[in-house]
């Protein structure tokens, strides 16, 4: 027989990984599942039924046998950060990048075909599967997404941890904490070993009895096992940088006082800050990839992964109860992917200018870099312009585009002094000693105009703030002279964008003429999208916009042209309706575009859309 037992109840399956099976009576929960020949052993067991299984995390020896569990009808909960390589793992090998290849995690030590899962673990959380509560932790490492698993029982604490850990000290694979290709960052091709030692030392706080791995036996003293592999990852760690890396400061001295009520983390990526007040609440600016030790290679869902080991330090540290509002300064992945865990585990209130809340709720829509895979609901929307009143402090709301269109500047008092915080504006590391330029932070996808920068350097000069908060630099004391270097260079980069770009033709920094929402969709066959197309004139007179959709063969538009009288150096927007025939057949990502003239200029196929067929 396979199964050995573990503890009253509780037995372990030897297969692809080991499969742990928790016993209640007639029914049964698994952690992993490996080739599923568990199922074929339950009546030595006295099991009939198996009423859930947990994966700690994606790879094909933990979970090649789901199909069957699938088929079986058993309820299969997956990892949060991994779902995609499991129940969209099709698409994974469809679209994963094969030629020039850079990424080198272990994302195609994936399923072979997809299963559909009934969910994801509550991270942080104790959630009832079958007869047991089970706590679900983050334990990155052996990949971005893994989880481990917590249950009492019989006056002790189990840990099922997945490939974090390896019997006595040692680890499955080195090679899966290979998360990107040697780089520029100080862990770089170390993410997952650092990544590790973290698990480990948060896993301790847990106080667990016994560590039960994916392979190799289990650990019955986990704190002298994780000393011995900590100090071996440490020194192999610590080999490839200039410095010795520091884990305990990491977790338990995250955030640095700015001033006694506003800190500031510096674990996170990008940096967040939280406002806190006399009430024990918190409210933070940005929360993105806390606790990081680097980004993995890649891009898709699987890549990226929020934590929320800071919010711990505020409880432990700082005598806050909750997190109670989130704000932020722009709408990119780094600043905003925590957001919904901060929701979901702290009932967090997400606050947002209006113009930066519509790409959060809704990013599919817009075409635009580095947004988050998944909607933010937004829980108050605050005007572009104007105040808002969060406890104690009076928060001034401010429109910032230059970085990007979609940011917001947020001014405040606190402890006596006048605060900014700016997001990723402008680096604030100017010294005037130096002959070390300011980066005035602009990206053409983002939306920049030529004249952004001015306008951000006369808002400063209005609101004449003592200390400047950013996404990725150190806080700064701001000085006259600060103040007039930025009208300066702004000024600067306006002339030079006005120096080079035509003089006739004027689509001010971004180049294109015309945008087209939603940029992504996925209507089924004899479905409908209606598109909003905005165009410019770009020039100084009026002048008539003929705009002609252009669809897939087959497909229709109503209309399919369309007429705009628009002022010169203005923008307009018009609907368009677009049918796909009940007889198309499933398609990714089929191609819609514009194409424009304006007056009797072409300037052809200027905006496109991308609809998906399901």
């Amino acid at each position: 027989m396979q199964c050995h037992r573990i503890a009253d109840d509780v037995f372990r399956y030897q297969d692809t990984c080991h499969v742990y099976v928790l016993r209640s009576g007639a029914d049964a929960v698994l952690i992993d599942f490996g080739s599923g020949g568990v199922l074929d052993h339950l009546p030595e067991l006295g099991i009939d039924r198996i009423t859930d299984i947990l994966i700690t995390h994606h790879h094909r020896d933990q979970v090649q046998g789901l199909s069957r569990a699938a088929a079986a009808g058993i309820q299969i909960w997956v990892p949060p950060v991994e779902r995609n390589l499991i129940d969209d793992v099709d698409e994974h090998w469809r679209t994963r990048p094969l030629d020039n290849d850079y990424d080198v995690r272990q994302d195609r030590y994936s399923l072979l075909n997809q299963v559909p899962v009934t969910g994801t673990v509550a991270e942080y959380r104790t959630t009832r599967y079958g007869a047991f509560d089970i706590h679900t932790i983050p334990l990155p490492g052996h990949t971005v997404g893994s989880v481990g698993y917590l249950l009492d029982l019989g006056g002790r604490r189990l840990a099922f941890t997945g490939d974090l850990i390896h019997g006595e000290g040692r680890l499955w694979s080195l090679a899966a904490t290979q998360w990107a290709y040697t780089g520029f960052h100080e862990n770089a091709g170390m993410e997952g070993v650092a990544a590790t030692i973290l698990s480990c030392l948060q896993l301790l706080r847990q106080e667990p009895d016994v560590l039960l791995p994916s392979h190799g036996e289990a650990v019955t003293d986990p704190p002298a096992s994780i000393d011995r592999l900590r100090g071996r990852l440490q020194e192999l760690l610590d080999m490839r940088r200039r410095t010795p890396w520091n884990p305990e400061r990491m977790l338990n001295e995250p955030w640095q006082h700015i001033t006694p009520h506003l800190l500031r983390n510096t674990t996170s990526m990008a940096r967040s800050y939280a406002l806190l007040s006399e009430s024990g609440t918190a409210l933070l600016f940005d929360f993105g990839f806390d606790l990081t030790t680097g980004l993995p290679g890649g891009h898709d869902r699987s890549s990226r992964r929020p934590l929320l080991a800071s919010v711990e330090a505020l409880h432990r540290d700082h005598g806050i109860d909750r997190v109670e509002v989130a704000l932020p300064t722009h709408y990119h992945d780094d600043h905003v992917a925590g957001f919904n865990l901060l929701r979901e585990v702290h009932g967090t209130e997400v606050w947002s200018p209006d113009h930066i809340a519509d790409v959060l709720s809704a990013p599919t829509r817009w075409d635009l870099p580095c947004l988050w895979y998944d909607p933010i609901t937004v829980d108050r929307v605050l005007p572009q312009e104007g105040t808002v009143r969060w406890r104690e402090y009076e928060i001034g709301v401010h429109h910032l585009p230059g970085h990007t269109l979609y940011a917001a500047a947020y001014s405040f008092m606190v402890d006596g002094r006048r605060v900014i915080a700016t997001g990723d504006q402008q680096n604030t590391v100017w010294d005037p000693g130096t002959a070390e330029p300011e980066l005035l932070n602009y990206q053409y996808r983002n939306r920049f105009r030529i004249d952004d920068f001015v306008r951000s350097a006369e808002l400063y000069q209005v609101l004449r703030p003592e200390v400047m908060i950013s996404g990725h630099w150190p806080p700064f004391d701001v000085t006259d002279g600060y103040l007039d270097m930025l009208l300066t260079e702004g000024t600067r980069l306006a002339r030079l964008h006005r120096d080079i770009l035509p003089r006739d033709v004027d689509f001010e920094a971004e180049g294109f003429g015309a945008r087209i929402s939603p940029y992504r969709s996925a209507p089924g066959p004899g479905g409908t999208v209606r598109m909003t197309v905005e165009v410019r004139n770009p020039f100084p007179q009026q002048e008539q916009a003929l705009l002609t959709l252009v669809v897939p063969p087959g497909w229709s538009a109503e209309p399919l042209v369309q007429k705009l009288d628009i002022d010169g150096h203005r923008c307009a927007e018009t609907e368009f309706l677009v049918r796909i025939p009940a007889s198309a057949s499933a398609a990714e990502r089929q191609r819609v575009a514009v194409d424009m003239m304006v007056g009797r200029m072409a300037f052809g196929q200027q905006a496109e859309a991308l609809v998906s067929v399901r």
